[in-house]
Order: structure tokens, then C-alpha cells, then sequence
């Protein structure tokens, strides 16, 4: 699929991002049920603020002929998404260094296997090289071996690891 787009966010992306926020919380809901509930993360006003922060860029992979489509389009095809959070890092022990945190990033159920996620990674790292960060972060749950192996086939490597005993 190398004709696909990926760009910045626009307000007309919103009831596609809305359905993959679904989506993703759906995997992590059947994963971990006993720490997440079922809800979207972001209401429609939350994400119309996050679209226009610039600390906050999202990005979505789209068919080429969603740029004909006028705003407001009933049918608009949202295949992916990336969240990002611009973070300054650094303490007395730690280097002082610019990452980007992507905080989310889904692929439509309809859609995988396609390269949507592969363009949406590269878009990202290319984003954070010519914005000059140090590095791209993200978290994965231990239980989404398919997002590890993904991240993983993208060169991303284990930075520090979270562990938890429930009680």
C-alpha cells in the first residue's frame, strides 16, 4: 500500500480516531479487564484540543482519496493513528534530552497486515528526526505479544521494564 498518506490530524478525522480509540481499548480491556474498563480515553472536545496542540501531534494513515473528500464527509476512512507527546526529560541523574512519546498508536482491524502501522512508525521516527529528538519511546502491556513484535520489527529496543505484583 504505498499510496497511503500519512499527515497531521485534522478535526475531520475525529469519528475514524474515535473508532480506533475503540478498537484499541478493546485489546486492552480483553487483556488486563481487572485494570482497564470499557471507555474511549478521549471525548470528541478532548480530541478536538489534542489535534491542535502542537506537544501533542497525531498523525493518520489514510487512503490517497480521502484528500478529495470535503470536510465534513460522512464517509471519511481513518486507517490509523498515531499519538504523540513531546517530553523534555532530565534530572540530576538523568541527560537532559527532547523524546517523543508515542502514546498510542492503532491500526483499524480491517486494515492490518497492510503496512498502515510500518508507514504510520516511519512517519513518526521521521517526524521526531527533523524535529531533532533525542528518541521515540512508547510503553507495551506484556500481554500484546503482537504490538512487541511489531515494535520490535521496527528496531525498537527494551529501554527499562515495569513489573507489578497483584495483590
Amino acid at each position: 500500500m504505498s499510496e497511503l498518506i500519512v499527515r497531521r490530524a485534522l478535526s475531520k478525522d475525529i469519528d475514524g480516531i474515535l473508532k480506533l480509540l475503540e478498537q484499541v481499548n478493546l485489546v486492552h480491556f480483553h487483556g488486563r479487564p481487572d485494570l482497564f474498563k470499557m471507555a474511549t480515553k478521549y471525548s470528541r472536545r478532548e480530541l478536538e484540543h489534542i489535534i491542535e496542540d502542537n506537544s501533542t501531534p497525531v498523525f493518520v494513515c489514510v487512503p490517497p482519496e480521502d484528500e478529495e473528500l470535503p470536510e465534513g464527509s460522512p464517509k471519511h476512512p481513518v486507517l490509523g493513528h498515531a499519538f504523540c507527546i513531546r517530553q523534555k526529560i532530565g534530572n540530576a541523574v538523568l541527560a537532559e534530552i527532547m523524546t517523543l512519546y508515542v502514546d498510542d498508536i492503532c491500526v483499524d482491524e480491517n486494515a492490518r497486515g497492510q503496512g498502515v502501522g510500518r508507514r504510520l512508525f516511519e512517519h513518526v521516527e521521521k517526524y521526531a528526526r527533523d524535529e531533532g529528538f533525542y528518541n521515540i519511546t512508547l510503553n507495551v502491556w506484556a500481554f500484546n505479544e503482537g504490538a512487541k513484535a511489531f515494535y520490535d520489527s521496527c528496531g525498537m529496543q527494551v529501554q527499562r521494564y515495569g513489573m507489578e505484583k497483584v495483590l
